[in-house]
């Protein structure tokens, strides 16, 4: 397969999800070979290349730093990129974060949409998974193991009746991404909120953007679009941190309670051995 950008720049303006602050997000084509690259405009147009090495922050979203500048909140647009299958992409910033925009990767899949994919030369890598390696915190964790094609297992489990435990085991087609997991939102406990935003957190999160639990319901059920919308967006968060590996990963991803700094974890384990992986065309 030919490596996949986009035609032509594209913008769009929003609301950061942490610092609440204005961003224009503009996407632009990449020479074949690039990879996935951030460009912070506002400070001295400083290059931050997507890659799990680089991730410095894993608390409430992925942040990648380089070169004096960080991104934070990087999975969903990550997301949106893996779930298009484009190898080279710059995306440039004017603040912190990607915009927030509906709380989702379908946000950004309909931007890349307007700005149509093209191919160019160049065979595009991915990265089988040879033997098993796994990342774990207490009864958290997550694996990948040898498989023929790219299946998510995730299960999560939370007190509240809002979610309970929810299950799904997926497949990855670009098709299927769009359809079953790019549209599943963020969610967050109106009970954190307040504590998050006096530590200059959260203070873009909304009720038109976050499934927002309030002790045994949402707050905003008419914005949940599938009944386990929380386990899907897992899913997608898992997607986006696994797209700094900087292909797509041949094989298994198993997540019980998972989130971004085993996910992180789990890909420094994959490329601590050599054995545990190998470069092939997509």
């Amino acid at each position: 397969m030919m490596r996949k950008t986009i035609a032509h720049d594209i913008s769009i303006d929003g609301t950061a999800l942490h610092s609440g602050s204005r961003v224009t997000l503009t996407l632009a084509p990449a020479e074949s070979g690039t990879g996935i690259v951030f460009r912070r405009n506002d400070l001295d147009g400083a290059t931050i290349a997507a890659r799990h090495d680089l991730v410095t922050e894993t608390r409430l979203g992925t942040v990648i730093a380089a070169n004096g500048a960080s991104v934070g909140v990087i999975e969903h647009l990550m997301a949106a990129i893996a779930g298009a299958e484009i190898d080279d992409l710059l995306v440039v910033l004017d603040g912190p974060e990607p915009p927030i925009l509906d709380g989702d990767a379908a946000s950004y899949l309909a931007l890349i949409d307007a700005a149509s994919l093209t191919s160019q030369p160049g065979t595009r890598q991915a990265i089988r998974v040879k033997q098993r390696v796994e990342a774990r915190h207490g009864e958290a964790y997550a694996v990948l193991s040898p498989c023929d094609t790219r299946e998510f297992d995730f299960e999560i489990s939370f007190a509240t009746p809002a979610i309970g435990t929810q299950h799904l085991v997926w497949n990855f087609s670009p098709e299927g991404f769009r359809r079953d997991i790019g549209p599943a939102r963020t969610f967050g406990f109106l009970a954190e909120l307040e504590a998050l935003n006096a530590q200059g957190l959260a203070r873009g999160a909304s009720l038109e953007n976050t499934l927002a639990i309030d002790g045994d319901g949402l707050a905003n059920a008419g914005l949940q679009r599938f009944p386990d919308e929380f386990v899907r967006h897992k899913i997608l968060d898992a997607i986006g941190d696994l797209a700094l590996a900087g292909g797509p990963l041949i094989g298994r991803f198993e997540g019980r309670r998972s989130g971004h700094a085993l996910n992180n974890a789990l890909l420094r384990a994959l490329f601590a051995d050599p054995a545990n992986y190998e470069a092939i065309p997509a």
